[in-house]
C-alpha cells in the first residue's frame, strides 16, 4: 500500500469497518436464587458493517458522524456456557429476547462527537441514537480513537438496559435464574479509509 498524500484542511474523509479484525460483544449476567449455577455468558456479534466520516481539520474529528449496522440473528454465545446450553440460549435469544424475524437489524447512528487529544489519539463521546427491538434511543458512547495513517481503531464499551428497549431479560428454572437487565457492549472496531 502506497502513502496517502496530506489532505486539504477540510477534506472529509470516509472510514469503512473491517468486520473480520474487529470484535463487539455483549456480556449477560445471570443472577437470581441459583445464579450461581447458572450462565453469564459473552455473546458474540459476528455480522455488522458500517462507516465513520469525519473533516480533517484543526478540530478533531471535526463533524463526525457514524452509522452501525448489526444482524441480529449473528449474535451467539461465544464463552461461558457448554455447547448444549450455548445453542438453547441461541435460540431463545433470537426468538423470545431479540425476536430476529420480526426485528432483523440493529442499527446505531450518531450524528455528533465531542473530542479531545491531539496526533493521532482521542478521547471522543459520541451522541447517537440505539434501535434495537423496534425501539429507538439515545443511547451516549465513549471511546478511544486511534487515528494511524489510513486505519482509525475506536475501543470502548457502554451499558443498556434490555427493558428500554421492550425486552424482557429472561429467566429460567421457574424464575430461580434470571438474566440482569442491564448487559454491557464491549468493542473494538477497526475501520479503513476508503480512497
Amino acid at each position: 500500500m502506497h502513502a496517502s498524500a496530506p489532505l486539504p484542511e477540510d477534506a472529509t474523509v470516509r472510514h469503512v469497518i473491517d468486520a473480520n479484525q474487529s470484535s463487539f460483544s455483549v456480556q449477560v449476567i445471570a443472577t437470581g436464587l441459583l445464579s450461581a449455577f447458572g450462565h453469564s455468558p459473552k455473546v458474540a456479534i459476528r455480522d455488522f458493517d458500517g462507516n465513520i466520516e469525519f473533516t480533517v481539520g484543526s478540530s478533531p474529528l471535526a463533524g463526525a458522524r457514524m452509522t452501525l449496522s448489526i444482524r441480529a440473528n449473528s449474535l451467539e454465545v461465544a464463552e461461558g456456557a457448554n455447547d448444549k446450553d450455548s445453542d438453547e440460549i441461541n435460540r431463545r435469544m433470537r426468538q423470545e429476547v431479540l425476536e430476529t424475524d420480526d426485528y432483523p437489524d440493529i442499527r446505531y447512528e450518531c450524528t455528533g462527537v465531542t473530542a479531545s487529544g491531539t496526533g493521532d489519539r482521542y478521547w471522543v463521546a459520541l451522541k447517537g441514537e440505539l434501535t434495537l427491538h423496534g425501539t429507538t434511543k439515545p443511547m451516549p458512547v465513549s471511546a478511544r480513537v486511534t487515528i494511524n495513517g489510513n486505519s482509525l481503531r475506536a475501543t470502548g464499551d457502554f451499558a443498556l438496559r434490555q427493558t428500554d428497549f421492550g425486552i424482557t431479560p429472561v429467566s429460567a428454572a421457574a424464575g430461580t435464574i434470571r438474566v440482569k437487565d442491564e448487559v454491557k457492549c464491549t468493542f473494538d472496531i477497526l475501520a479503513h479509509r476508503q480512497e
